[in-house]
Order: C-alpha cells, then structure tokens, then sequence
C-alpha cells in the first residue's frame, strides 16, 4: 500500500514458536469460525481453546508455506499451538499490559495484508464469511490481543536473560569440540552516494493544478473512483479505486490523516503534498472511528533533461573518486543527499540486522545485482533507483568491504557467536518455563491426542 510508512512484512517463520503461527491460528480461526463443534476441541490451556480444525489448518498452511521443507505431526503441530496458549494464558495471571494502540496497529497490518491478497476490503469480508468490516475489525482485534499478550509474556520471561564473555566462550568451544562451528557466508560492507532528480517549481505547480482541475470536475458531479483510476499513481488504484478505510491509529502518514481526519462527508480537500507526491481526498463515511476515504495521488514529473543531468554529475563524482583526486568520503560530505546515510560516511546500515553487514545471500536481489561482482574498494556504474514514495535518483555504491564465506571465528566473528549464545540460553529459559508452568495450569486433552509423545508433560503423569 502506497500509503503507508512502513514496509508490510509480518509473515516471517521463526523458530519453534513463530509470529507465523500467530499469523496461521488467526486465518485458521477466520476461516473456522462458522463451523466450530463443541465435540471439535482438542485441547483446553486454563482459558484457551485450541480446535482440531486449528491443528489441520495450521499443519497444512506450514507445508504450504514452507514449500514442503517443513513437516510435522499432527502431535508436533499441537504442542507448538498449545505452547503459544500458555503463554496467553500466563500473560493474563501475569497483567501483561496491552495497549489498544498495539492493538488497532496490529488489525490495520493484518488488514493491510488480506487487502493485499484478495484485491480490496469487500472480498476479504466475503473470503471470511463476515457480515460486513465492522465485525472483521472486531474479531481481529480479540485475535491481536491474544497475540500481544504472547508476544509480552514471552518478552517479561526472557528480559534479564543475557550471557557473558566467559558463556560465549564455552559455547563456541563446545561447538568446535563437536565438529558444529557454523559456516557464514560472504558478508560485504557497503557505501553510497545518492543524488536526486528534484522537480522544477513549474512541474509543481502543473501537478497542483492539474488535481484542483480534477476536485472542481468533482464538486460538478464527476466521480472521484473514476477520476481516480483514469489519474492516480498510487499503484493500489487498480484494486481498490483509490479507496482506503483509515483510524487515527493507521500506518498512513501524518498528512494524509490529517487532512482526512479534518473533513466532512462528502467534502473534497484541497491539493495537499506527503513524501509521496500530491493528492486530493473526499471523505465518503464515518462510521465511529473509522473513516471511508478516497483519493487521487500525482507525482510532479521531472523532465529526461533533468535525469540526464544528475546522471552525468554523479558519473563526474565517480571519475573524480576513482582516479584518487577525490575521496569517496569527502563526496559523500560534498554531494551525498541522503540523509540517512550523509552523516555515516554513505554507510547502509542493513535493515534487518541494523548494522552494517550485509550477508550476501540474504541481500535483497536489486541490491546484490548491483554488488556482486564488486571487488574491495571497487565504486559501482551510476544506476537509477526509485523510491516507493517515487523520488528518483541515481546511486554510486562502493565497496568498502568484503570477507568471504568462511567458518566461525571466535575473534572475527565474537558477535555472531554471542548472538548465538544468547539465543540457546533464551531457548532454554523458555524450555525451563514451559516444564515449569505446564504443572500449575489446567490441561484438558481430547482422547484422540492423549497417546502423542509430547516434549512436556501436559497430562501431568
């Protein structure tokens, strides 16, 4: 979604007890919920329930998802939901404190992701047989909860665990003993001078005046979904028609909720700018808290002449560097005009890790098309680049360094090694919490599960 100011990306698998469980129990539960059977429990964790039909779906969403790499038993699929519930059940006996903020942000990704999927708000209220968007809005937020109240508990169990140098140090001993060291591959660290392609105050211009020209057709009577599609460049457009339904609590802009907050129904705004170009809004419902929008976005075009422009400054900068009369450095200072990277030397910080390694084969694919045959020191060809906001730009990267696949380092790689550490040691709390509070909660086990060979001791014999 064009609209928003943050990448949607929740559907990630992570050991053992995953966000994608959270996210397979709630589209289980969607899919579910008119065809629930008293008889269809499978098992009771203190106030939890956890269907059969919670089982089938999330064992065959876990092939689906993991293209068949993953299999488990129905038994293993079980414990993993039951572990989750646990959880849930202990974050309430503990008053895990979940904001209604963390919540409505957590409805609006999911949201976002469904709308993603099957093209607009109509056809995900239908694919999960609600009555309309109030009541979907409704259950997701009870599912959201359930899964703040995982995610916390989860977070107040494992908050004081932490290893020290001399635990770092056993650990990777005890793995070099057993033959285990892991293997890293290529990791790369890189640099970059951004220069962008402004539009001239008269593209501006012509774009607010080209969407005053597209409101005034409005106020006559003209349709804002039409106008929408015939004009907009919000890439959504041809899905959802320019339509959004947004909360002050929604992962759209300031501006955008600003402005849309700021109407009545049926009222046009005037043109308005956010990092993504220019739009107009028409408030079409109210409905409590919720607002029913649509929209019509323009960027300012910025004319050939200009891109060739940037391109042949930056080229210059890049023949400046590599023939040592300038430093890459100094251009970063002189012309970079990226901010986030202008003040680190053009250093990209990896947004994964949020440092500066990169690990090439975990880099995003137009990156490492980019790098790859990058040697030390070497400074990339200029290449345009967009953002999602449509700013264009032309790039130089330069690799600043590079150390190729190798096993662990206890030195190279210390950091690797203790995150490694810490995340066995956190394993183990868990594993210990788990055996702990299995004990003091109430499990009830439907009959068709009492045989399976579980890791803890849910029947408490």
């Amino acid at each position: 979604m064009p609209l928003k100011t943050n990448n949607l990306k929740f559907i990630e698998m992570i050991k053992k007890a995953s966000f994608l469980l959270l996210l397979i129990l709630t589209s289980a539960h969607l899919f579910g919920q008119s065809k629930v059977k008293i008889d269809g429990v499978a098992i009771v964790v203190g106030e939890n329930i956890v269907l059969e039909s919670d089982v089938l779906k999330f064992k065959q969403e876990l092939i689906q998802r993991s293209e068949g790499k993953v299999s488990k038993t129905d038994c293993e699929v079980l414990e993993e939901i039951m572990l989750q519930k646990l959880l849930a059940h202990h974050a309430v006996v503990d008053s895990v404190v979940v904001s209604e903020a963390q919540i409505e942000s957590g409805v609006e990704r999911n949201i976002a992701y469904f709308k993603q999927q099957l093209g607009d708000m109509k056809k995900v209220v239908e694919m999960y047989g609600f009555e309309d968007e109030s009541d979907l809005r409704l259950e997701l937020k009870k599912i959201e909860r359930q899964n703040l109240l995982i995610q916390g508990e989860r977070q107040t169990i494992l908050n004081d665990v932490a290893v020290t140098p001399k635990e770092v140090r056993l650990y990777y001993e005890s793995l070099e003993e057993g033959s285990n060291l892991p293997e890293f591959g290529t990791e790369v660290e890189l640099a970059q001078i951004v220069m962008y392609a402004k539009p001239s105050v008269e593209e501006v211009q012509a774009t607010v005046d080209k969407l005053k020209d597209i409101r005034s057709d409005i106020l006559n009577g003209s349709s804002i979904r039409m106008k929408a599609v015939l004009y907009s460049e919000d890439p959504a457009v041809a899905n959802n028609g320019g339509a959004y339904s947004i909360t002050r609590e929604s992962g759209f802009v300031k501006e955008f909720k600003e402005v849309a907050f700021s109407l009545d129904e049926g009222e046009v705004s005037e043109p308005f700018r956010t990092d993504f170009g220019f739009h107009i809004i028409q408030l079409e419902k109210i409905k409590g808290q919720l607002r029913d929008v649509r929209h019509v976005l323009i960027q300012p075009k910025i004319s050939q002449e200009k891109l060739n422009l940037v391109k042949e400054k930056i080229e210059k900068i890049r023949d400046s560097i590599l023939s040592k009369d300038l430093k890459f450095e100094d251009a970063v200072v002189k012309y970079s005009e990226d901010k986030d990277t202008k003040q680190n030397n053009g250093i990209i910080m990896n947004p994964q890790t949020n440092d500066s390694r990169f690990e090439m084969i975990r880099m995003d694919p137009a990156l490492y098309g980019r790098v790859n045959k990058l040697d030390l020191m070497d400074v990339s060809e200029p290449y345009y680049d967009e953002t999602r906001e449509g700013e264009k730009m032309f790039k130089i990267i330069l690799m600043k360094d590079k150390i190729e696949g190798h096993t662990a380092d206890f030195v190279q790689d210390y950091v690797k090694i203790q995150q490694l550490t810490l995340q066995k040691k956190q394993e183990e709390t868990l594993g210990n919490w788990y055996a702990e509070h299995v004990l003091d909660t109430f499990i009830k086990i439907n009959k068709n599960y009492q045989d399976c060979d579980f890791q803890y001791n849910w029947s408490k014999n």
